[in-house]
């Protein structure tokens, strides 16, 4: 009997963390200048932006705008990164400079100076329970 009433505590335990801990994002990629190829969503944690995402999402691209949501996210603190991947070739297309010939876009709108933004100015937290909600507008350069 305490093995049952031990087991059926511990289930109960890690299914209310489960439930507890989840939260949800909704990206609103804004600015997406035609309906060629798709809109690739990374999420990430510091230890790995922009090197490996956590959590992605793929949309076929549309003119104006396209949303993507991401349900029980566990709660913590992340960036995101944004391409429209016009090309569909599952990468950001780049000149001989470096320079992005695709769109792209980070959480907060963060942009950085010859690179990226920094995690700290692409981050934002997903909380217990609750909804984050990003609008981001797509750049080209």
């Amino acid at each position: 009997m305490k093995k049952v009433v031990c087991l059926l505590t511990c289930f109960v335990m890690l299914a209310s963390v489960n439930v507890v801990a989840q939260g949800s994002l909704e990206v609103t990629i804004q600015n997406i200048r035609n309906d060629n190829g798709n809109v690739r969503v990374g999420i990430f944690r510091e230890e790995n932006f922009l090197k490996k995402a956590v959590f992605g999402e793929v949309q076929k691209a549309a003119n104006g705008t396209v949303v993507v949501v991401f349900d029980d996210l566990p709660a913590g603190e992340y960036a995101l990164s944004v391409i429209h991947d016009e090309n569909a070739n599952d990468d950001l297309d780049s000149n001989a400079l470096g320079i992005p010939k695709e769109g792209f876009a980070f959480g907060n709108n963060a942009m950085g100076f010859f690179g990226p933004p920094s995690f700290d100015n692409a981050k934002f937290r997903i909380d217990h329970g609750k909804r984050a909600k990003q609008v981001i507008d797509m750049r080209y350069l």
